[in-house]
């Protein structure tokens, strides 16, 4: 066989290993949050520990997380780019299930002495959220369990949601209205399958 044959197939062999349905890809329906835990059932254990531990209502995190990553684990924002084709950097350093940002994620971990959480990783970035959530509510007074306003603090941060700047931000008010109602489907779905 030759050389090049060889490589070809080599090349093809780790092709077929390294696709497939990793956990760093979407659920198949995402508009099904009982096929989404059926599909992933670490997810839902992620999801009550959450619950357990800061109160956060599991259609509010799944609703959340559909908003920022689409349960995609390796989620990054888009590049920038200068004169449209020369990229320069990614949008922002948010990645991952919570799309935390790289100074937000680190303030998790000095305050909760876990130096190996890591962001893809649906138990950490879970954990995050209700951290980030609990800390909205001492902060700010958004209820727990008020999805629309905690998303707005959540998307432009605790000092953002204070100052009001997303009063200014139309199409951020229509998605935090999307992700409240996502919300409210998921819980009615959760319901009918038992998972809470």
């Amino acid at each position: 066989m030759s050389s090049f044959f060889r490589a070809m197939a080599i090349v093809m062999l780790l092709a077929s290993c390294s696709g497939g349905t990793g956990y760093n890809s979407a659920p198949r329906n995402l508009d099904d949050a009982c096929s989404i835990l059926a599909e992933r059932p670490s997810y839902l254990n992620a999801f009550r520990t959450v619950q357990r531990k800061y109160g956060v209502p599991i259609p509010t995190l799944m609703a959340i997380i559909y908003q920022e990553s689409k349960f995609i684990g390796d989620n990054r924002t888009p590049h920038r780019y200068a004169l449209g084709v020369i990229p320069v950097g990614r949008q922002s350093s948010a990645f991952g299930y919570s799309q935390a940002l790289d100074g937000t994620w680190s303030e998790y971990l000095q305050t909760v002495g876990s130096r190996g959480a890591r962001r893809d990783n649906i138990y950490d970035a879970t954990d995050f959220m209700g951290w980030y959530m609990t800390l909205t509510v001492a902060e700010t007074g958004v209820p727990i369990n008020d999805t629309r306003n905690q998303y707005l603090a959540y998307h432009d941060g605790r000092t953002g949601y204070l100052r009001g700047t997303w009063r200014s931000k139309s199409w951020l008010v229509r998605i935090a209205g999307e992700v409240e109602a996502r919300a409210l489907m998921y819980d009615q779905q959760l319901r009918a399958c038992r998972k809470i």
